[in-house]
């Protein structure tokens, strides 16, 4: 029997594939469809992302589990990140609200 979703790197991923599980599962959270989901991944078949969400409904409570790790993590990672270059971080803070004003005079 084929293994549809394997541990690697510390996180889980369609078997054979560079997709990450966590990807599949917030696409799925944002309401896209599986066949959607395919279409974002075209590496990916639609049996693989419906064998990846099927893998997620059967074992949620541990693939919830190590979202919320690498979520965790990575906050950290960019508190971290934004103490040690404060002055790159309010730049791409003004950058971003400068994009966000220009965007908002278009509509």
């Amino acid at each position: 029997m084929k293994q549809d979703v394997e541990m690697r790197n510390g996180g889980y991923y369609i078997a054979g594939k560079r997709v990450s599980l966590d990807s599949v599962v917030y696409a799925h959270r944002r309401g896209q469809s599986p066949k959607s989901i395919q279409t974002s991944f075209p590496t990916l078949t639609l049996a693989e992302v419906t064998a990846g969400l099927a893998f997620y409904f059967e074992n949620r409570e541990a693939v919830d589990k190590s979202i919320l790790e690498d979520e965790i993590a990575a906050d950290e990672d960019a508190r971290r990140d934004a103490q040690a270059n404060p002055e790159w971080y309010e730049k791409m803070r003004l950058a971003r609200e400068t994009f966000r004003k220009k965007r908002l005079e278009k509509v």
